[in-house]
């Protein structure tokens, strides 16, 4: 002899309760079979027949005779009740999704580095809005390690990272700019006053970085282990501007993305600072990262996602000194 919980059973109960919830529903609102079926666009008899069945199935009665009409027992009221609420968290959820699919007034969850919430993201929204005002966005900021694995996971529909997963097999997406890296330095530093200086210049220095997961770390790491050297790490954090900070506090210094409108031009005799207390000072060869948007490869995206990827990858981006056109190439959908 087998035993069922009674939470198993209750549960098939609900499953095959579930196909009636818009006729208890129904039933409930107006108090007539009739009626109810004329809501619900069946036929009276088929809406008698499936309340009978019903009751048959819960083992007591959901309605009773009240002179022409019908009036829900107590196991009905209560039936009907849950039904309403069902179909109204029903009918916002079907709502949510007509939105989610409408690319006029859909809902883009966009993920994207701290940096760039600075220039790029807002641009880009602020350009898609003027023809697309009714779409929403949600937006979600983090270590490019944590974009990409929400990214992966069905969260976030796009994300804007630097440097680009390239080789993920799972990921597709479309270089936008390259953006300069220079050497940031208090305007003290013995380098402060260099045109340029080689990584392997770096050994030895202490330096200021995000903590691993973050893109600027990686590039970080691989620049001085491609320069013959472990790096030595002063501090960690988990935002650019931190860590300019730190810099500025004369407490290492750090590879970060340009902020100065001079880089490109003549090397200046007398350098001023780019930010208060930070020298900028280019590096030798010139070192780029690769700021992209990506997605799910394979996956098919919202209409309001796929047209704000569209106009991403082919809005003209003036993301003004410190960026080229990308030299990575985009990898397939």
């Amino acid at each position: 002899m087998t035993y069922e919980l009674p939470e198993a059973a209750d549960d098939r109960l609900a499953a095959r309760l579930a196909p009636a919830l818009a006729l208890l529903a129904a039933v409930g609102e107006t108090g007539h079979v009739t009626r109810a079926a004329e809501q619900l666009g069946i036929p009276q008899p088929t809406a008698s027949r499936r309340l009978a069945a019903l009751s048959d199935l819960v083992g007591a009665p959901l309605v009773l005779p009240s002179g022409r009409g019908i009036r829900l027992t107590r196991t009905g009221r209560t039936l009907a009740a849950a039904s309403g609420r069902a179909l109204g968290a029903l009918a916002t959820a079907a709502r949510e999704v007509r939105e989610e699919i409408d690319p006029a007034s859909g809902r883009v969850v966009l993920g994207f580095l701290h940096l760039l919430g600075r220039t790029l993201v807002p641009s880009l929204i602020r350009r898609f809005r003027e023809r697309n005002p009714g779409v929403r966005f949600s937006l979600a900021q983090g270590s490019r390690q944590d974009m990409l694995r929400a990214l992966r996971e069905g969260d976030i529909d796009l994300v804007f990272v630097a440097p680009m997963p390239l080789g993920d097999p799972d990921l597709a997406g479309r270089p936008l700019a390259d953006q300069e890296l220079v050497l940031a330095v208090p305007p003290g530093h013995r380098l402060a006053g260099r045109a340029r200086v080689r990584a392997a210049e770096l050994e030895g220095e202490e330096l200021v970085t995000l903590e691993h997961g973050y893109g600027l770390r990686q590039i970080t790491d691989d620049l001085c282990a491609a320069a013959g050297f472990e790096p030595r790490i002063a501090f960690e954090g988990q935002e650019s501007e931190t860590v300019r900070g730190l810099v500025a506090a004369g407490l290492g210094v750090a590879v970060l993305p340009s902020t100065d409108p001079g880089l490109g031009a003549p090397p200046r005799t007398d350098p001023t600072p780019a930010v208060a207390g930070v020298v900028e000072v280019p590096l030798s060869p010139p070192l780029f990262r690769t700021i992209g948007v990506c997605w799910v490869a394979g996956e098919r995206l919202t209409p309001a996602a796929r047209a704000f990827r569209d106009h991403a990858c082919a809005a003209p981006l003036d993301l003004g000194p410190g960026f080229r056109p990308p030299t990575v190439p985009g990898t397939p959908d």
